[in-house]
């Protein structure tokens, strides 16, 4: 029992951890389903199986006015529930039992997450007991609300407590019996081999026979062939709205009986426990493989807006590298630096006599480096807004394509077609760092010639600026033969660095300023798909939910076959080795 009381919580925290948040088609019975798993496993599996000696809980379910309360009363031969004429009724379930019984039903074992009560109110979110010798020791019985009640609260409960109970005493009448509902509850009976035992009610003694024989027929084509049939024909009520007691005079004698029957009464929560448990391990594998198909959702999704967004660094990336960028304001700029006019002209001639013409150019320039340095920045802040904009549209526009994408989008409170609001004032604090790190590469890596004459007549910022020209066309291929503007003013910018630094050190330099901006990049526009990533983590689904849930209710099916053969669910084992087994 030990074992299995052990599998049993586990299969529960598995359960707890199987998030469905996404809307997935079909997904709303599997989240019912769920719910209503966990409350049978914490309402009635798990501590049924830890008190086994507990008395036998018997629900009286039923339909609007088919007469439980007053039902229950006659039983118990004075008024313990107050039966509802106005419809619906909002009161407390009330849960009668023996004195003697009363240690059973504390707030530790059966419907922990009721408040216990010892009067009538009208909270459904309080159990009320009610002691007293009227009900032989051995037996409880709850008045359970309206399995079809207009209230939406009051159907939940009902199921809740029909899903608690070891014996179901369902009621209906000549009037409600065919309702499509209550049969709805006694499927689920016996798809859980549930011990239920069924009440015919308010029916006139003319039409007993009829009605009666027509619910027998229907009891046994829905799998319940075996469950007690009683008849309470239809009389009139005391003024305690007590039946008379040779109405329900059968149903009486067979409920004392049991309670007085230790091995009926076992049987009956035998059959009950284990129909349960059964069901339970079950009902899981679904649920696992939707947990399993909500990760896959959130799998697509998540490469969506990865492929997204990676288009979009990359986009950036191929316009700072292949020339695009030294265009328009950038290059009109790095034209009046360097003078690009005249010297492109001069492309051909030797790399020496360029060198000196580059120097001459650029000499005593500053305010032109600061207007280049101004227009790069604003045209990669450009570039950058450009397409995270299309990055966020590519993106969402696939979430919608899909069920649960547009779930969360309609779900969530931000506009995540467009770029985020301050992405602007984020690209251009990235770029000036980005410029700045620049700077000081250049600062590092002319740290021993400052003094020299040409690092003098370009200055930190003249060279920072070439090394960002060199940058944007450092991929296209340039060479000393080219004569294409963009091409031309990288070739000047390298040949401008080259005449202070060297070759391999300019092709240093430039390798790590690409890769600075590379990476300041994707942290940019990786908090713009971080919106969407962010969305999908607060959904809660836990890698491996599936497996782990999979795994849990196969352990209870193991140990549930093994109690099989030692006598029933709850039977221990015979020997030391099986315990320790």
């Amino acid at each position: 029992m030990t074992q299995m009381v052990t599998a049993l919580v586990r299969l529960r925290s598995a359960l707890q951890a199987a998030e469905l948040p996404l809307d997935l088609p079909g997904v709303e019975a599997l989240r019912d389903s769920r719910r209503a798993m966990v409350d049978q496993l914490e309402d009635y599996v798990i501590p049924r199986l830890m008190t086994l000696d507990a008395p036998l809980l018997t629900v009286v379910g039923g339909s609007t006015g088919a007469g439980k309360s007053t039902l229950v009363n006659s039983l118990v031969g004075h008024r313990v529930t107050t039966p509802g004429v106005l419809r619906p009724t909002t009161r407390s379930p009330v849960l009668v039992h023996h004195p003697d019984d009363a240690a059973w039903f504390g707030q530790d074992r059966l419907l922990p997450d009721l408040e216990r009560v010892t009067h009538s109110t009208n909270d459904p979110a309080a159990l009320q007991l009610v002691a007293t010798t009227a009900v032989p020791a051995g037996l409880a019985v709850l008045d359970a609300p309206d399995v079809d009640s207009v209230e939406e609260r009051n159907r939940q409960l009902a199921a809740q407590l029909l899903a608690a109970a070891d014996l179901w005493l369902f009621v209906t009448s000549a009037a409600r019996y065919a309702d499509q509902v209550p049969w709805g509850f006694l499927k689920q009976a016996a798809e859980r081999s549930t011990a239920v035992a069924v009440v015919l009610d308010r029916t006139p003694e003319d039409a007993v026979a009829t009605v009666s024989s027509h619910l027998a027929r229907m009891l046994a084509s829905r799998g319940l062939k075996d469950s007690p049939l009683f008849t309470v024909a239809e009389g009139p009520v005391d003024d305690e709205g007590l039946l008379p007691p040779a109405h329900v005079a059968p149903v009486r004698a067979w409920l004392e009986n049991l309670a007085g029957d230790t091995a009926a009464r076992a049987a009956v929560v035998q059959q009950t426990l284990e129909g349960a448990v059964r069901d339970v391990a079950r009902r899981a594998y679904p649920v696992a493989d939707a947990v399993a198909e909500q990760a896959r959702a959130t799998d697509t999704l998540r490469d969506d807006v990865d492929r997204a967004y990676e288009e979009a660094v990359d986009a950036v990336n191929r316009a700072c590298a292949d020339g695009t960028l030294l265009r328009g304001e950038v290059l009109a700029r790095w034209q009046e630096f360097v003078g690009t006019g005249d010297l492109l002209r001069s492309l051909e001639a030797k790399v020496g006599w360029l060198r000196d013409r580059v120097v001459s150019t650029v000499k005593g320039k500053p305010r032109q480096a600061e207007q280049v340095t101004v227009a790069v920045e604003s045209g990669l802040e450009t570039l950058i807004l450009e397409h995270a904009e299309a990055a966020a549209e590519r993106a969402e526009s696939a979430w919608r394509q899909s069920p649960a994408g547009r779930t969360l989008l309609e779900r969530g409170d931000r506009d995540l077609g467009r770029a985020s609001r301050d992405l602007r004032r984020q690209a251009e604090r990235t770029v000036r760092e980005w410029q700045s790190d620049v700077l000081e590469m250049v600062r590092t890596e002319g740290a021993d010639k400052r003094t020299t004459a040409r690092f003098l007549a370009f200055g930190v910022n003249g060279l920072s600026v070439a090394l960002m020209v060199v940058v944007f066309a450092s991929t296209a291929g340039v060479t000393g033969t080219e004569v294409g503007i963009a091409g031309g003013s990288a070739v000047l910018g390298q040949k401008l660095l080259e005449a202070v630094f060297g070759d391999q050190a300019v092709r240093r330099l430039a390798d790590r300023a690409k890769r600075s901006l590379d990476q300041r990049l994707r942290a940019l526009l990786e908090g713009e798909r971080a919106r969407f990533t962010d969305l999908l983590d607060e959904q809660g689904l836990a890698p491996g939910a599936a497996d782990r849930l999979r795994e849990a209710a196969r352990k209870v099916d193991d140990q549930r076959f093994a109690a099989r053969r030692h006598g029933g669910v709850a039977a221990p084992p015979r020997t030391t080795q099986e315990r320790t087994t």
